[in-house]
């Protein structure tokens, strides 16, 4: 998986709305209203997960009134998918140092930064229960690893135009390589995370990139 530093921002643009309920138009009171709202809603699924997020604690949280919540989203899915698509819609900056060794170790290190924190951490583990709770809420967090996989993996285009790596090599299997260690050891094996863990998720990916390992073949008819 991509780089995930926008998880724990929790200061909500307020451009223009996704087609979920939550929508409205940017500007005012209702800009600042919905900006709370889904900050609010980001930061108590760091904390509380999908299944403890409630629309009362939401409002309160964001200092609201409940039937304001209740009005524009309606339901917790609703709301999650809002705040969730806000997040998805935001990029992130990819390491470009003109070496993909350093740059795929700087992208490992900042996932780590990222799940090393009380929000990175409980944003994911939230996301991942959300999808499983939700088809509504699956499709936002698969579009958002989609792109964020598609935005980091300019690392990878980047160092195949400059013959640091083989032709044919696949971005998205070099990125997904890259962070699943990663987000295995957060989300299954429990065990801390630290910049050991990402350097060695780094070097191991680009040495199989190198080798050819991710390079896709054509297929033989």
């Amino acid at each position: 998986m991509a780089d995930a530093r926008a998880l724990p921002q929790l200061s909500v643009a307020t451009g223009p709305a996704s087609a979920t309920p939550g929508a409205a138009r940017p500007g005012g009171r209702t800009a600042r209203t919905r900006t709370a709202v889904l900050a609010a809603a980001l930061a108590e699924l760091a904390s509380g997960g999908y299944d403890g997020l409630s629309l009362d604690v939401v409002a309160l949280r964001a200092g609201v009134h409940k039937t304001t919540v209740y009005r524009r989203w309606g339901t917790k899915e609703r709301l999650v998918a809002d705040a969730l698509q806000t997040i998805a819609s935001s990029r992130i900056e990819v390491p470009d140092s003109g070496d993909v060794d350093q740059d795929l170790r700087l992208l490992a290190r900042s996932v780590v930064a990222t799940l090393t924190t009380v929000e990175g951490a409980g944003t994911v583990r939230a996301m991942v229960t959300g999808a499983a709770r939700s088809d509504v809420v699956r499709g936002i967090v698969t579009a958002f690893w989609a792109e964020r996989t598609t935005q980091a993996g300019v690392i990878v285009t980047q160092a195949v135009d400059r013959r640091q790596l083989p032709a044919g090599t696949c971005a998205t299997r070099v990125i997904r390589h890259l962070g699943a260690p990663l987000y295995h050891q957060l989300l299954v094996t429990l065990e801390p995370l630290d910049l050991d863990d990402a350097d060695l998720a780094a070097a191991a990916t680009a040495s199989a990139a190198h080798a050819g390992v991710f390079t896709i073949r054509p297929s033989v008819p």
